[in-house]
């Protein structure tokens, strides 16, 4: 039994219980916990069998002993759908409830702008600003415009909530919006940085309300290069709250009904299409990563049963949204850059050379490669031609998917180190300041600016120098949470989804290969393992070069991007995993 990797500070574990008799077992949903925990039966509380539960550590394992628990909360019957993801809640420790100081709080900030405060703004309000999100979105941050300037220019217009306004830097509200650090978006529910009297209510841009935001207007010529921009506090009233597929069966013409609804808008929505378009050109032109990786869509029903799952469909509607964004925060970045302003940057490194040199052994199997040049730079736009080869063929998710995996994880610095993956030298996040504590942060900053009309007094500097170095760790440390958890999420409901389907045949494609199998993927996403065992009555070698499986009888080759026919063997939602065997043909 290995211990090494059990550190002391966890006292609290998430599992299932296990009772016999006299004493119970709990298995913990962390695999680094490498121990079962024994619980005596008078630290049972009213747990039962097969429930998971909250287990308070009182002595860790040593000398081949099991850790020592005892029962702190029962959260419910394992099987049921809803009980994982409180489960996940509780195993991150996830601040899911808002103390009743907290929301106090919120509440004052009321639901109406201050009037008071109109003066001091840029008033927009009969202007045609729109808001585009999803069906379902609820805190809507963003909203954009778009205009053609006499010189035949275009002008954006990018209008994010002013948070900072009502969220007060050292309020209860900022105190725990700093703890949390971002919205994490669970299957079924979200974990909302701020609560939902702001996140949905006073900031919201919601459409015929009136609402305060940081504006960032650009000038862009016919390249899609930023020309001039401005910022500065304003208030908007948003003219309609458009969906992804409204806009996109606008600028299609595909629905009638659609484009009549909005017909006084068209023109609006069409100059955005070919602004986008541009915007779009320019941007793969400078290298910049198209990943275009299909995320998952999992349906649940109301009990949170997942009954359907398959790619998530976009439009170009949402790159639209996107690439003006893009723009937005790369101005932001750029104009805060040459202030020498304290500011907080979203980094994304160049990846490392042996990782490169390691896709390119993968990616030989299709006949493509990224070039490193003579003194072992890499560049984006190598990563962008190979991503152009593989676009619309069947190996476009798989490529993709390795090519993500090369790349270094994105986080904050108080430092501009610029952003690979963006082909951009200046990035931030500056358009989600509802969800995401670095873009309330930099709202700040910009706030003092624009108050101080650029000059900013050197009190404010040296304080917030050293405060953007520490939050941005924070912030990195607080995304990497979220990232799990809504990964681990995705998992849970795709292994739930396939734990009925045992038996059952699909086409998949092999995803990537590893000395003890190979992992596949199915159409609709749904990710499992081949253990050797599965894959027919021969022997199988492992070339970790090529990263091949070769069979010793038949010399068949498993290689990633390979199709395959697997069939359904094993699933379990407690271990959110799914096993497949290959179906020899």
């Amino acid at each position: 039994m290995r211990n090494k990797h059990i550190k002391k500070e966890k006292e609290t574990v998430v599992g299932i219980f296990q009772k016999s008799r006299n004493f119970g077992f709990v298995v913990p949903d962390n695999k680094s916990f490498e121990t079962d925990i024994y619980i005596p039966k008078k630290n049972w509380k009213n747990a039962r069998n097969n429930y998971k539960v909250v287990v308070e550590i009182i002595e860790y394992p040593k000398k081949g002993k099991n850790a020592e628990g005892k029962i702190i909360e029962v959260i419910g019957n394992a099987d049921e759908s809803w009980v994982d993801m409180i489960s996940l809640i509780k195993r991150y420790k996830l601040p899911s409830m808002f103390p009743i100081p907290v929301l106090n709080e919120a509440v004052q900030c009321g639901n109406k702008v201050d009037k008071k405060d109109i003066p001091n703004r840029v008033d927009l309000r009969n202007e045609n600003i729109f808001t585009i999100d999803g069906a379902d979105a609820k805190d809507l941050d963003d909203a954009v415009k778009v205009s053609r300037l006499e010189n035949g220019n275009f002008k954006l217009d990018v209008h994010i909530a002013d948070v900072s306004f009502y969220v007060k830097e050292g309020s209860l509200l900022d105190q725990e919006a700093l703890i949390r650090g971002t919205s994490i978006y669970m299957l079924g529910q979200v974990i909302p940085m701020l609560p939902q009297e702001l996140s949905n209510g006073i900031c919201s841009l919601n459409a015929g309300e009136d609402r305060f935001a940081i504006s960032c207007s650009m000038e862009i010529n016919e390249k899609g290069k930023v020309v001039s921009s401005s910022i500065y506090k304003s208030i908007i009233n948003v003219k309609e709250r458009m969906t992804y597929d409204d806009v996109q069966k606008i600028i299609d013409n595909a629905d009638e009904k659609v484009v009549k609804k909005y017909e006084k808008y068209i023109e609006d929505f069409k100059l955005m299409e070919e602004l986008a378009g541009i915007l779009k050109i320019r941007r793969l032109e400078q290298g910049y990563l198209n990943l275009d990786i299909a995320e998952s869509e999992i349906k649940l029903d109301s009990d949170g049963k997942p009954i359907e799952i398959g790619k998530r469909k976009t439009s170009f509607a949402h790159e639209i949204i996107e690439h003006f964004m893009l723009t937005a925060n790369e101005t932001i970045a750029e104009k805060f850059y040459w202030l020498q302003a304290p500011f907080m940057y979203r980094v994304h490194e160049e990846p490392d050379i042996d990782k490169v040199k390691e896709l390119n052994i993968a990616l030989s199997n299709f006949g493509l490669k990224i070039k490193i040049s003579q003194d072992d730079k890499i560049y984006s736009k190598e990563f962008a031609k190979i991503l152009e080869k593989v676009k619309g063929t069947e190996e476009q998710m798989v490529v993709s998917n390795m090519i993500l995996h090369c790349l270094k994880v994105a986080r904050y610095e108080s430092i501009n180190k610029g952003h690979f993956g963006i082909a951009s030298r200046y990035y931030c996040h500056f358009t989600s300041p509802i969800r995401r504590y670095p873009d309330l942060f930099i709202h700040r900053i910009i706030s003092e600016y624009l108050k101080e009309n650029y000059d900013v007094p050197e009190k404010f500097l040296s304080k917030y120098m050293e405060e953007a170095e520490s939050r941005a760790a924070k912030a990195s440390e607080r995304e990497t949470v979220a990232t799990k958890v809504e990964r681990e999420s995705e998992k849970i409901k795709k292994a739930e989804f396939m734990q009925d389907k045992i038996g059952e045949e699909y086409d998949a494609i092999v995803s990537s290969i590893t000395s003890f199998g190979m992992f596949v993927q199915l159409e609709n996403t749904v990710e499992g393992l081949v253990r050797f065992e599965d894959m027919g009555n021969e022997y199988f070698i492992y070339n970790d070069e090529k990263k091949q499986l070769i069979g010793e009888k038949t010399n068949i080759v498993y290689h990633i991007g390979k199709k395959v026919k697997v069939k359904v063997i094993a699933a379990s939602k407690a271990l959110a995993q799914v096993d497949f065997s290959i179906v020899l043909s």
